[in-house]
């Protein structure tokens, strides 16, 4: 069933003393895209919360929360119809350059210093997004030729995401507290642009790999794509924009909806990838067991996505950020995360095909919902010594060390998995709806952020460490049936399973 019109290219070989080209150039094109990525992580709660007067939009800490979760859950969401895209019109290399342009495009929109232009400017912000990631992973994917060659190429990339996560806290956040708003947005659309060009001039590099789509779209079903597209998708976008210039639609409902799109769109496209025609019975096996990958995925950034938003606007109001006399800003503190990340990466690239033996997947998925459980636990007792005055920022180091460790593992280990689930052809959808899980789980967690203002906020945090202990010791148990379940099939449709 070979219908992907690509071939290999002519060096993936991945080692630390000779990085090819290809990688090269994807290395440095993650890190200026992520740039703009973690930029506005640090800044945007913060953006939201701050009063009008100050070029904010002065919404109450809920509400800003829910909205930095919205916007995180609507990128991921749109990753399932990004990669589509790359898969049947594009190509990913095409679609992953028009990422960088639309995600541009939506920053400079975000900096128009009025409400309703801003809530546009995320909207296209989030498409950008939902193009440029699972084509970019895609390509990477396909230039790698094993499982733990992809492990290692993927943790190593993280290199370059940490990189930038760490750097960009630390300026976009001095522009945007304590400069302009704006200014701090429009530098993150210039490093979006730079990752496009970097790709652009690389192109000689890729051979084949991601130039054409995979399985193209025939003439007619594109017409059909169009109607369609306009109806369902152009018209109620329409709707909403004109709602909310009106007043009729307000933050609270904008995330309700947000919540509602990631639901129903990480249902309907688990069941349409389920019932591809061409898919056989072992496909369909290997993808009933990827569901408890996907879910063990959503129930990760439910609990992480929280690090942007309230632990943010915990930093804000309850650590104490002074050293020798100067007060640091708050989003500076989304830099240890990284920092930590940027640290461990290298050491788990290595160590992560060594751990699990044949039971990987679920073994390093356990890991990592333990320890992000832990940290939350620990986030519990911090709130509680906040009560009394403002802590040292050691606490939300530790979490953040939990939460570094499990990410690695889980983005690693997932993604690559991800490749041997169905056959080349789809890997761009498959990628779309690992992210669409992810979005799934950030819309979990910005609804759930509202219970913060309603219950105390240590059973909050022990509530949510608790449900990814239970997460992670539900993996370590049913371990040995989930590598059953995904044995990965052989033939000319997958990638080269060189161990």
């Amino acid at each position: 069933m070979t219908t992907s019109t690509e071939h290999a290219a002519p060096d993936t070989a991945l080692s630390l003393r000779r990085l090819p080209a290809w990688y090269r150039a994807m290395f440095s094109a993650d890190l200026a895209e992520r740039f703009s990525f973690y930029g506005l992580q640090a800044v945007l709660v913060l953006y939201a919360a701050a009063p009008r007067a100050s070029g904010g939009l002065g919404l109450d800490m809920g509400d800003a929360a829910a909205l930095f979760g919205a916007w995180i859950a609507v990128t991921f969401t749109l990753s399932l119809p990004g990669g589509w895209i790359g898969d049947r019109l594009l190509g990913a290399r095409r679609a992953m350059l028009l990422g960088c342009v639309v995600s541009a495009a939506g920053l400079a929109l975000l900096a128009v210093p009025a409400g309703v232009t801003g809530a546009v400017g995320l909207c296209v912000l989030a498409v950008g997004g939902g193009l440029f990631k699972p084509n970019q992973e895609a390509v990477v994917n396909l230039m790698f030729a094993g499982a733990r060659e992809r492990e290692s190429g993927i943790s190593l990339m993280y290199v370059a995401t940490q990189i930038s996560a760490l750097g960009a806290p630390v300026l976009i956040g001095l522009l945007g507290e304590r400069v302009n708003w704006s200014v701090a947005f429009l530098t993150c659309a210039l490093a979006v642009l730079l990752a496009g060009v970097r790709v652009a001039f690389a192109v000689r590099h890729f051979g084949e790999v991601g130039a054409a789509p995979g399985l193209p779209l025939a003439a007619e079903g594109r017409r059909r794509l169009a109607r369609r597209t306009t109806l369902y998708v152009g018209v109620p976008v329409l709707v909403v924009v004109l709602l909310m210039a009106t007043g009729v639609i307000g933050a609270t409902t904008l995330v309700s909806l947000a919540g509602l799109l990631c639901l129903g769109v990480s249902i309907g496209g688990y069941v349409s990838t389920y019932r591809i025609n061409e898919l056989t019975a072992a496909d369909r096996r290997r993808l009933r067991a990827f569901l408890a990958v996907l879910l063990g995925t959503a129930a990760f950034w439910a609990v992480v996505a929280h690090a942007g938003s309230l632990l943010n606007l915990f930093a804000r109001d309850h650590v104490d950020r002074s050293v020798a006399g100067f007060v640091f800003p708050a989003s500076w503190l989304q830099s240890v995360t990284p920092l930590l990340i940027l640290l461990l990466a290298p050491v788990l690239a290595v160590a992560l095909p060594r751990i699990g033996g044949r039971n990987r997947v679920a073994v390093k998925f356990s890991i990592a919902l333990l320890l992000v459980g832990g940290g939350f636990m620990v986030m519990a007792l911090a709130v509680s010594v906040a009560a009394t005055g403002p802590v040292s920022p050691l606490w939300l180091v530790a979490v953040y060390l939990t939460a570094a460790c499990g990410e690695v593992v889980i983005a690693a280990v997932a993604i690559a998995a991800t490749v041997d689930v169905l056959p080349r052809a789809y890997l761009g959808r498959m990628l779309g709806l690992f992210w669409l899980f992810s979005a799934l789980g950030a819309a979990a967690g910005s609804g759930l952020v509202r219970l913060s203002e309603v219950i105390a906020p240590a059973v909050y945090y022990l509530t949510l460490g608790g449900v990814a202990l239970v997460a992670g010791a539900a993996f370590a148990v049913f371990r040995t049936r989930l590598t059953r379940s995904l044995a990965p099939a052989e033939g000319p449709d997958y990638p080269d399973r060189k161990e």
